[in-house]
């Protein structure tokens, strides 16, 4: 009822042991905090909260016009209602090393279990979009390095998001890699890699974790977990997926309802109510409610 029971801090050693394990962790992405919940429902290892839905849930493109603010208090509305770890997107860290030092704390107090920090120039763009530009190795390491000395829980995951591939190419994307794990990274996301062999690259070149993002529409081909697993993936993400679900199906909802004027023939494809009350745990409060008030008063 209410929040999820597992602290922050258990929550974040929990996946350090699963990627230790070599276990492959599946993060979905969770657009809101209910999506979040059925995520944890369906067995998965934990969530990951995109910095582009964060954006598009505000009726923005994905080019750094969020906030800390806004993005950590979405991120504490997810991480909160689970007991599963949740990874957030921190776009750039939202200027200088030191806004990156302020990042990485409030992240944690909201209770995170990790961030990734990339190396865009700011105003950044979407990893999967032409035209990226990045900055110089000297500044993608100072912002790692301001995010490692921020940390105070060191089970908090620091990872790096490198987007050189799209712009110098796969080898000078494993040099930087290389150079902002010397610079503290747990982890390296090496984004818009083309195909398994690019992965298996980034594998045999860092002794890291490495995430895999599996963005429709985007510039990587939309491998299977198997497959991502047998090429040395630890991390993989589905940052935008359940968004696209969701507003797909409201899109043919609304164009029914404007045709026909009712939503009879759609209901086999809505969450039922009493799922959703499932979902939310309607008998938890009931319960709690009972216990609470269900009392006489002696005269």
């Amino acid at each position: 009822m209410l929040y999820a029971q597992t602290p922050a801090a258990q929550k974040r050693r929990a996946l350090r042991e699963k990627l230790a394990s070599g276990e492959l962790v599946r993060m979905p992405g969770a657009f809101n905090p209910l999506s979040a919940r059925l995520i944890e429902r369906k067995g998965f290892e934990g969530v990951y909260i995109s910095g582009a839905v964060i954006s598009a849930d505000l009726g923005l493109p994905d080019i750094g016009l969020t906030t800390l603010t806004e993005v950590a208090g979405r991120g504490q509305q997810i991480a909160r209602v689970t007991e599963l770890p949740a990874i957030i997107d921190a776009d750039t860290g939202f200027g200088e090393p030191m806004n990156v030092a302020r990042t990485i704390q409030t992240l944690e107090d909201a209770g995170l279990a990790g961030t990734h920090i990339e190396d865009q120039v700011n105003p950044k763009r979407c990893g999967h979009l032409d035209g990226k530009s990045v900055v110089d190795a000297d500044t993608a390491i100072k912002r790692i390095r301001a995010a490692v000395d921020a940390r105070r829980d060191p089970d908090f995951l620091i990872m790096a998001r490198t987007d050189v591939r799209a712009v110098e190419g796969l080898d000078a994307a494993i040099d930087r890699a290389k150079a902002l794990v010397d610079a503290g990274a747990d982890a390296i996301f090496p984004e818009a890699m083309r195909d398994l062999g690019e992965f298996e690259a980034m594998r045999a070149a860092l002794d890291v974790p490495i995430l895999a993002n599996m963005t429709e529409f985007g510039k990587s081909e939309l491998f299977s977990t198997a497959q991502l697993r047998d090429a040395g993936v630890n991390i993989v993400i589905w940052p935008v997926s359940l968004l696209r679900l969701a507003m797909g199906a409201a899109g043919r909802g609304l164009d029914a309802l404007a045709s026909e004027g009712h939503l009879r023939d759609q209901l086999g494809d809505m969450q039922h109510r009493a799922d959703l009350y499932d979902l939310v745990d309607y008998e938890g409060y009931t319960r709690f409610d009972a216990d609470v008030f269900d009392f006489t008063v002696e005269r």
